[in-house]
């Protein structure tokens, strides 16, 4: 693959002291891979009328955001098909995703997406891109003949707390196990935990606003250019 300019024309953080581990980027993807809440789009298009109410309890600390997603998913006045058509027409990746993603596929180096939305909605989007075989590792929703969402499976869970729902940590964890250097990029309070556990952050919004006050190193983003930058350098240094 020949090299985008954004490598050469962005100036971000240096990579840590490399360490010879082959690097793997994980990345959240409402508001940080997708530049739009998708899930939010969806609600907003679909969602039943008391679907604001159900955020608002969420947003008070009644509900866990897992409560929140079930809730108002289930309620949803349209089927699998026409979500996913809508997610299609009305959403898109940040600028550069599509060429971290070809730099990865071109030195085999994993890439995948780490969620706490659901997987028919983040598929839709890769899909659309061009991306239909990158892992993504989200909640999986399944649907009464392509109708109303029946049942969420939470694969990526700890065994003590599977209430929380999906563990981006673990997944972190899980990839630095198999001996790989974490690139992690998020924007939220559930991609905090990640944050800490991974080699090399990258945030914005309320992730950034924790990291600062954690104390944890991270670089800003509004696009993925600064997270392919990066990933040049680390590359080119093991």
């Amino acid at each position: 693959m020949k090299r985008s300019s954004v490598t050469d024309s962005l100036s971000v953080a240096n990579p840590p002291d490399v360490d010879r581990r082959l690097p793997a980027v994980l990345t959240d993807f409402d508001d940080t891979a997708a530049a739009q809440n998708v899930a939010e789009l969806l609600l907003h298009r679909f969602g039943h009328p008391t679907w604001t109410d159900v955020r608002e309890r969420f947003r008070q600390g009644e509900l866990s955001l897992k409560e929140y997603q079930e809730i108002t998913f289930r309620e949803m006045t349209a089927g699998k098909e026409a979500m996913q058509t809508y997610v299609r027409e009305n959403a898109c990746f940040r600028d550069h995703f599509g060429e971290l993603a070809l730099f990865c596929a071109d030195h085999s180096i994993p890439m995948c997406i780490v969620s706490q939305g659901l997987d028919f909605y983040v598929q839709a989007l890769l899909d659309e891109a061009g991306w239909p075989d990158m892992p993504v590792h989200a909640v999986r929703a399944e649907f009464e003949d392509g109708g109303r969402i029946t049942k969420y499976a939470y694969d990526f869970t700890y065994p003590d707390a599977p209430e929380l729902g999906n563990s981006k940590a673990l997944m972190v964890r899980r990839f630095q196990e198999q001996g790989y250097h974490v690139f992690f990029a998020g924007d939220g309070r559930s991609d905090f935990e990640a944050g800490e556990v991974a080699d090399t952050v990258f945030a914005h919004r309320q992730m950034a606003d924790m990291c600062s006050d954690a104390g944890i190193a991270y670089t800003p983003f509004t696009d993925f250019g600064p997270v392919l930058n990066a990933l040049c350098r680390y590359v080119a240094q093991i």
